[in-house]
């Protein structure tokens, strides 16, 4: 399935989702969710990403960006690889961790599995990248990803989802910056 998505334009607006292995529920506690928000700051400020819309859940993640290097692939490639990287590090440092062991598990059994991952995979391979073509589109692809946890039944409103771009949409920039999205209405 992962061979039909793939970045064809380069410079184009895409639409990508990612989920852990197993889909796991690791980003429950407020130190993962910072090392996803750390990572996005960083691929803004020094990576060349656009971010136009996102939703961190607790097992997966949706992104709206555009690569200002046309290098979408290679920038989530090294998202991935640093957040996967770091998130294990930081559940293993974790002295609060009740589930610590079984998730190191988890990601264990997951690498291998894989014949290219050495100790632990945390991220699924695929990312299903979806280049968004029109205004119509890109509306779409926007409420689906901030209606996410109110269809998972976090949150009764969207805004009220605090790892959501739908909260700078209302003018709340506090958790993550985006970048403006007047070029489409």
């Amino acid at each position: 399935m992962s061979r039909k998505y793939k970045f064809h334009n380069k410079g184009g607006l895409y639409f990508v989702s990612f989920a852990t292995v197993y889909w796991l529920d690791v980003f429950i506690r407020q130190v993962y969710f910072n090392v996803l928000a750390e990572s996005i700051d960083y691929c803004r400020k020094e990576k060349g990403m656009e971010l136009y819309a996102y939703c961190f859940m607790p097992s997966h993640i949706h992104l709206m960006f555009r690569s200002s290097d046309e290098r979408p692939m290679e920038l989530l490639r090294d998202f991935k690889k640093h957040t996967a990287k770091k998130v294990i590090e930081t559940i293993g440092n974790n002295s609060r961790e009740s589930r610590k062991e079984w998730l190191l598990c988890m990601f264990e059994r997951a690498g291998k599995k894989q014949g290219n991952v050495t100790k632990y995979q945390f991220w699924q391979h695929h990312n299903k990248p979806i280049e968004l073509w029109s205004e119509k589109v890109i509306k779409q692809k926007i409420d689906y990803i901030h209606n996410n946890p109110v269809e998972s039944g976090f949150v009764t409103s969207a805004i009220d989802w605090k790892y959501s771009s739908a909260k700078n949409f209302q003018e709340d920039h506090s958790i993550l910056e985006i970048d403006d999205t007047g070029f489409f209405g």
